[in-house]
Order: structure tokens, then C-alpha cells, then sequence
């Protein structure tokens, strides 16, 4: 017999907040939150992106939650309670009250690499169209209607509020795969702060910190049979348990302008250049996630550790941490991280599956593949396991629109559109264009 799982007590002291409430925060910053040795200390208000169901759902609970580490040979559960609060993220109301707070001190974020509103350095139509919303709203007030769509417009108008309020510093730790994402998300800040004034410009350069971070933690979309494990493994009935590995990684640049919880207790690694990681990350991790997740449902593949398992793709993956391997400093011990990666891949007790991986292909490629192929031509290689990546998005994206030949002119916009300057190489086009029809014909037949 099972019981509900809820908090009979008021929970944690809300001093952090969280934008983009999803498995993966949970899984992550939150897990550490928990584990830091202040852990007690330090309440998470988390706030959902598009849709209020993972908020209503986690507030039925008090905010709860299993977390499940899967491994090869073994499940191991525990009741996770770092997050105090469960919003919807439409509730721009509740942020802006929630960060005025002088004890809310942190915010972190996790709402994928579109959802910063910068594309190819400058701001995304959605987010110019959110600064003139944040624009009006800071001539009167800030909790009006209609309240701004993206996350970061959201944070925008909270920031302010809390400039108003005099609540003292703030840092702010993003959370998502992309290169120097502190910098990336001050830039998008800054275009509303600068709507708003130079008074909200001087706050967010002299007050805000922004943290780049590196972060690590496969964490598969939980299922029916996941919430069936978590009602096993502990005796209560969860609605929204997390599945993920044993493994974890966070690492984050020094930039801290306000406290935080002790995450370092819980493993987490702060460093003064950040770059290397990210790249290593970004690039291995990230990079082969992307390459498996095209070439593997060409394929027939379904999930990360079938993909690996397939020698074909498999192969491709090692090429391509060949090219990667170069462009790395040698004292991240590439060699070994590599071999972590493929036993990470090959556990089939997480079921990572692929068709989650492809989503926002473009940015992905952009920021994972893109500088590799790069720096290979650039040392006078030709890149060929780098294109063979873009080959199998154009690829894919061919069979799924059931278009006929793979032609040169449409490689070449499918390229323009995510790195301008891959696509008046010919030689590049030419690669992508040949490698697609290879694998396009070899799914044919697999089929």
C-alpha cells in the first residue's frame, strides 16, 4: 500500500529562485541545493516555462519529490524538498514579489538555449516585441497587464522590482548548454534594462552577477513505469518522480555577487576560467548527444544506448571526439572523459530518448558542432565527422518532410541559417551535401 507523498510542515525558507521548472533542474540544481550543507538554509521558489502542469502537479505535493539514480545494476531512491514553492511561470506577479525579497538572493535558470531570446548575437523578434511590453510596464506598474512572454523578459521586470525595492545584490546562475551563458544572459538583460533606463542599466552591470556555468546530468522524460519504480522504491505515491544517472557534474565560473547555498559541499566546482569546461561539455557531451540523436533515428534507433550500440553510429561518435580532441587542453584528461561518456551512453537503464534530444536543432548545432567543424578547417582539415553531423539533421529533416533529392542550394540555406559562415564554403556544402544523400539512401534501405 501506498501513501500520498506530501509536506506536513511549511517548508524550506524561500531564499532562491528558478526559472524553467523541468526534470532537469530537479535532477540538478535543486538535487544539490538539497545536498549542500545548507541545504536546510535555502528554499527554492521554481517557476514553469509554457506549461503550469509540472507547478500544479509539485504543489499537490508540497513540492516533493523522488529522485530515482539509475544504474546499470541498481535503482537507488530518495525524497528530494529544496523546492518550497511551485509556480506557474505565467504568474509574473509572483516572481517580481518573490525577488524584491531581500533574502532571495540567487536565481537560476534552466529554459533551454532558445529561450534567452539571442540569436546569432542579436535579440530574437519575441524578445524585442517582450522589451517594449517591459518598456511600457516600467512606466507604471511593474505587475501589470499583459505581463512579457519569454523567461528572460519575465526576469527583466523582477530585477527592476527589485531595484526598486533596494533589496541589495543579486547573482543569477543559468543553467543551460550554451558558451559563456552568464555573458549571454546579462547581453539579453541589458536589452531590457535598457529600455527601462540607465538607473536599471547601472543595477544590472553593478549589481547582478552573472554566473557562466557547465552542468552535466543525463535526465530522461520520466514515465508511467518510472512512477511506478518510485511508488516501490519508497512507499509513496509520486506523481512526478525524476529519473537520472548516478553522475553529475557542475561547474561554474567565479562571479558571485550575492550568497548562495554551499554547492561546492555537494560537489559542485567553482574555477576562474570556464571556457574549457564548457567546450569539453558542450562539445563532447552535448555534440555526440546531437550526432546520435539525427543519425540514430535515421537508423531506427530510438534511444541513446540503442544508438550507441549500433557500431555505425557509434564510429561516427568516436570521429567526431577525434575532431573535438585538438581543440581541447590536454590537462581536462580528454581521453578519460571520453570513456566516461561511452559507459554513460551504454547504460540502457536510462532510457534517454532521442526524439527529446532533437529539439531546437538549430541553436544546438550552432553552439555544439559548428565551432568544431570550424577549427578543423580552420587547421586545414577538412572536418568531415563535424559535417557528417549537419549531413544527418539535413538528412533527417528530408525524410521527415518526405522531400526527394538533397539538393546543393537548399544544404546551403539549411546551413546559412545556422552558421553563415560554414555556408559559402563549397567545399563544406559539397561534404554536408554528399554525406546527406549517403545517409539519407542508407535509411531508405534500413527501412
Amino acid at each position: 500500500m501506498t501513501v500520498p507523498l506530501t509536506r506536513s510542515s511549511a517548508g524550506k525558507p524561500v531564499r532562491a529562485v528558478h526559472l524553467g521548472l523541468g526534470a532537469f533542474h530537479r535532477a540538478h540544481q535543486a538535487w544539490y541545493t538539497a545536498h549542500a550543507v545548507d541545504g536546510d538554509e535555502w528554499g527554492i521558489a521554481a517557476y514553469t516555462g509554457r506549461s503550469p502542469d509540472a507547478a500544479q502537479a509539485l504543489s499537490a505535493q508540497g513540492g516533493l519529490y523522488t529522485l530515482i539514480e539509475r544504474s546499470p545494476g541498481a535503482d537507488r531512491a530518495e525524497i528530494v524538498d529544496s523546492i518550497s514553492e511551485a509556480v506557474d511561470g505565467a504568474d509574473v506577479s509572483h516572481l517580481i514579489d518573490t525577488v524584491s525579497r531581500p533574502e532571495v538572493s540567487v536565481v537560476t535558470l534552466t529554459i533551454t538555449e532558445a529561450g534567452y531570446g539571442i540569436q546569432a548575437g542579436r535579440p530574437s523578434e519575441a524578445a524585442l516585441l517582450d522589451a517594449e511590453i517591459v518598456a511600457a510596464a516600467g512606466r507604471g506598474p511593474l505587475s501589470g497587464s499583459p505581463p512579457p512572454r519569454t523567461a528572460i523578459g519575465r526576469l527583466a521586470l523582477a530585477i527592476e522590482a527589485r531595484r526598486r525595492a533596494d533589496a541589495g545584490p543579486l547573482t543569477v546562475v543559468p543553467c543551460d548548454n550554451m558558451p559563456d551563458n552568464g555573458g549571454l544572459t546579462r547581453d539579453a538583460l541589458l536589452v531590457f534594462a535598457e529600455r527601462l533606463g540607465a538607473d536599471s542599466v547601472e543595477y544590472v552591470r553593478g549589481q547582478v552577477g552573472f554566473v557562466s556555468t557547465s552542468v552535466d546530468r543525463i535526465t530522461p522524460r520520466t514515465t508511467d513505469a518510472d512512477r511506478a519504480d518510485a511508488r516501490r522504491l519508497t512507499g509513496f505515491d509520486d506523481a512526478s518522480p525524476v529519473v537520472t544517472e548516478p553522475f553529475s557534474d557542475w561547474t561554474l565560473a567565479d562571479g558571485f555577487r550575492s550568497a548562495t547555498p554551499a554547492w561546492q559541499s555537494a560537489g559542485a566546482h567553482v574555477v576562474r576560467d570556464i571556457a574549457p569546461y564548457e567546450k569539453r561539455k558542450l562539445w563532447l557531451l552535448n555534440g555526440s548527444h546531437t550526432l546520435l540523436a539525427a543519425a540514430g533515428l535515421l537508423r531506427g534507433s530510438s534511444t541513446v544506448d540503442e544508438a550507441i550500440a549500433d557500431p555505425v553510429t557509434a564510429q561516427w561518435v568516436e570521429e567526431f571526439w577525434d575532431e573535438c580532441a585538438p581543440h581541447l587542453p590536454p590537462e581536462l584528461a580528454i581521453d578519460d572523459y571520453r570513456a566516461r561518456l561511452r559507459e554513460r551512453f551504454e547504460n540502457d537503464r536510462i532510457r534517454h530518448a532521442l526524439g527529446q534530444i532533437a529539439a531546437d536543432t538549430e541553436t544546438k548545432l550552432r553552439v555544439r558542432i559548428s565551432p568544431v567543424l570550424r577549427a578543423e578547417r580552420a587547421a586545414g582539415r577538412d572536418g568531415a565527422a563535424s559535417a557528417r553531423v549537419f549531413a544527418a539533421w539535413v538528412a533527417l529533416d528530408a525524410q521527415r518532410k518526405g522531400t526527394g533529392t538533397i539538393t546543393t542550394d537548399g544544404v546551403r540555406n539549411t546551413i546559412a541559417a545556422i552558421d553563415p559562415a560554414l555556408a559559402v564554403d563549397d567545399d563544406v556544402v559539397a561534404d554536408i551535401r554528399e554525406f546527406a544523400t549517403e545517409q539519407s539512401l542508407a535509411a531508405n534501405r534500413l527501412t
